[in-house]
């Protein structure tokens, strides 16, 4: 049998192994571990085991993601995300669906200190939806803008995702993150207009609050909220001046929040162990779907899938726009069933011979990948997004107004995908300025 025979039956075996509800780290080791004993033999499979694992496990540029971990943690646990939230909805409450427009914003400000969208969907639902329920808004539109700006969190640095895609692609971390941040900068202004316009026309949909705060209450509540802000400037700026990398800014991060929640005097042994606790579990959750990426990438090289992607690639002389189109639909199917972080890496081995062909550059499409990842936490019938919003909120949304609430998001980031598209210097040009 020919080795992209194999290739295509070991798919299959991980497609079954992914339905019957196999963590995917798992069903992707062992599916590497089939193919590649199929492949190669024995002696073959216990090397690529145990090279492939350390080699990528010993990568220094991911010990940022405990430190990002940790900081969002720490930020959560201490209530320094609250102080966040409280002081947009002091500021913003009058404007059309202000509340929402607060969580969207907020959102955006946590995005600064966790670089996990799930977790920060699960934060700003128990935060935020339950305010704007008590205010009467709409339970679609409280629960759909929680689970479309947790999207954020892989976008604004810091970003996980984009560390990931950093190692496996061998891009460069920094560039990656910052490219990030004007597509979630334009992610959060899109959200803002829709909540905005749907607000206006419908005002049903978000009665305008009856909550009166002071100036001086007002600048209480954004004083109280400087953590988050500092955390934002650090990492952006280190990262842009070349003052810290990656990993240091991880660091410095986890040191500003541990350090603010001292002086905001919510730190706590316990909240502190909490956190640390959450941290590891979450590292090594990441890590084996990541190892297990790695090395059903490995077997796919093996098995020359990607190698004769390419050529029909050349063959065709697919171009960019029609490459566009196949990814977008690609991601959206795929990103209904799988855990973005192993969509992103089981995706990327295929794909990577077909950008390299075109001469697309990489940092860009990391952004387009990334975003699309973000967008398959918000499609049925498995957005991930989705789930934790429902379950965070318990009986008082039902699950199908939280899809509904969602889907008007998904027609704001159409119009952002197409932007990022058209105009690749959104995301190329705060990189750019770097060399």
């Amino acid at each position: 049998m020919s080795p992209p025979m194999i290739g295509l039956y070991c798919v299959g075996l991980l497609l079954v192994l992914i339905a019957i509800r196999v963590p995917i780290g798992v069903a992707l080791g062992a599916t590497a571990a089939v193919g590649i004993y199929w492949l190669r033999g024995l002696t073959a499979m216990l090397s690529s085991l145990g090279a492939a694992t350390f080699d990528f496990v010993a990568h220094w540029s991911l010990t940022a993601i405990p430190m990002f971990i940790l900081m969002g943690a720490v930020a959560f646990h201490s209530g320094l995300t609250a102080h966040l939230f409280r002081a947009a909805r002091a500021w913003l409450s009058f404007l059309p669906g202000g509340l929402a427009i607060a969580t969207n914003l907020a959102s955006a400000g946590f995005a600064a200190a966790s670089g996990s969208s799930v977790a920060m969907a699960g934060a700003m639902s128990r935060l935020a939806v339950p305010e704007m329920l008590r205010a009467g808004y709409d339970k679609g539109l409280a629960t759909g803008v929680v689970a479309a700006s947790g999207t954020l969190g892989a976008l604004i640095p810091p970003s996980i995702p984009f560390i990931l895609y950093a190692v496996f692609m061998e891009a460069s971390v920094g560039a990656l993150l910052l490219a990030g941040l004007l597509p979630g900068l334009l992610t959060m202004v899109a959200y803002t207009g829709l909540i905005m316009v749907r607000a206006t026309l419908n005002p049903e949909l978000a009665p305008r609050s009856n909550d009166v705060f002071t100036r001086g209450e007002k600048w209480r509540l954004l004083v109280r909220a400087w953590p988050l802000p500092l955390i934002v400037a650090g990492i952006v700026g280190g990262l842009y001046s070349g003052t810290v990398t990656a990993t240091e800014a991880g660091a410095f991060g986890a040191v500003v929040a541990i350090v603010a929640s001292v002086l905001d005097r919510s730190f706590s042994w316990g909240m502190l162990r909490i956190s640390v606790v959450e941290t590891v579990r979450t590292t090594a959750a990441i890590f084996l779907i990541a190892v297990g990426a790695v090395l059903f990438s490995r077997f796919l090289t093996l098995s020359q899938i990607p190698m004769q992607i390419g050529l029909l690639v050349n063959e065709y002389s697919v171009n960019l726009l029609v490459f566009f189109l196949l990814t977008s639909a690609f991601y959206l199917v795929l990103g209904m069933f799988l855990d973005p972080i192993g969509l992103m890496l089981v995706t990327l081995p295929i794909l990577a011979p077909i950008m390299t062909s075109l001469g697309v550059d990489e940092i860009w499409f990391g952004v387009i990948v990334v975003k699309f990842i973000e967008i398959g936490l918000l499609t049925p019938p498995i957005g991930l997004n989705l789930f934790v919003t429902s379950a965070a909120v318990g009986d008082a949304v039902p699950f199908d107004r939280v899809v509904r609430g969602t889907l008007w998001f998904l027609c704001a980031e159409a119009v952002v995908m197409v932007l990022l598209f058209s105009f690749p210097s959104i995301s190329l040009y705060i990189p750019s300025l770097m060399q």
